[in-house]
């Protein structure tokens, strides 16, 4: 009897194993086909967004320390229409994006040089973010 229940254990946990591969396999499978890119872009505006945010807060506002997240901002607001394809040739998307640049264009023309001009920078980078969320995330 004990032999049984060991063969059963046995069974069970190579089931177990088995599952686990295959649920792993399944996921890669389906992961593989997904365009990894429009969240990238995203995740880098949004680091770069929060770190242009945190030196707000520190009071560390000169233009050394925001110019770079700035500069970033814009180059991967660059990609924008290229990460997301399907919005390309939709107008909200082309004007959220368009005034997204326009924001970042003037501050890298005029780089903040204190606390208040690199909060308002950091308020439109927030609002520009919100305002085509609102319309394409849902």
């Amino acid at each position: 009897m004990a032999s049984n229940a060991s063969r059963y254990l046995f069974l069970f946990l190579l089931g177990l194993l088995v599952g686990a591969i295959a649920t792993v396999m399944a996921m890669r499978a389906l992961q593989a086909r997904q365009d990894p890119f429009p969240h990238s872009v995203m995740n880098v505006m949004d680091k770069h967004a929060g770190l242009l945010g945190q030196k707000v807060a520190q009071n560390r506002c000169a233009a050394t320390d925001t110019v770079p997240h700035a500069r970033a901002l814009r180059t991967m607001a660059n990609d924008l229409e290229t990460a997301f394809p399907e919005l390309a040739d939709d107008q909200r998307f082309t004007t959220h994006s368009s005034q997204f640049r326009a924001h970042l264009d003037a501050a890298l023309s005029a780089p903040p040089t204190d606390c208040a001009a690199a909060g308002a920078l950091n308020e439109q980078v927030k609002e520009s973010c919100k305002a085509c969320h609102q319309d394409f995330r849902g």
